[in-house]
């Protein structure tokens, strides 16, 4: 499991090289590093987990250092636990990010990239 953590410019660079693989669905390989929550789009509580040290299978090459889920069913009949090592295929997509205020006429927003719709979860090593 991996603790540290490099400059933020680093990895938003990393995340940029995604951009080469929009819309493909990928394999990836990542550990579990915890469970959480979040409030869903409706104003419900909707549990989440982080993977840490996410690497495109066929390439090897690191993709993020972290990335989360919404802890669908395919986690959850993996059964996964913190310390775990999982591989899944998910496809890249771009996001917008960043702060908007109408009001203000203020658009701090930036593109990035993630994973998405995460399937064929297996666990590959406890």
């Amino acid at each position: 499991m991996i603790k540290t953590r490099a400059p933020f410019l680093y990895f938003r660079i990393m995340r940029k090289e995604l951009a080469a693989e929009l819309g493909k669905r990928k394999k990836f390989r990542a550990t579990v590093d915890r469970l959480g929550k979040k409030i869903n789009y409706k104003g419900y509580s909707e549990e989440t987990i982080l993977l840490n040290a996410i690497i495109d299978v066929e390439t090897g090459k690191a993709v993020t250092d972290h990335i989360w889920f919404s802890y669908t069913q395919g986690f959850v009949k993996a059964s996964v636990i913190s310390g775990d090592i999982l591989e899944f295929e998910a496809r890249v997509k771009e996001y917008r990010k960043g702060y908007v205020n109408k009001n203000y006429k203020i658009n701090n927003t930036t593109s990035d990239f993630k994973l998405s719709n995460p399937t064929r979860i297996k666990k590959i090593l406890q």
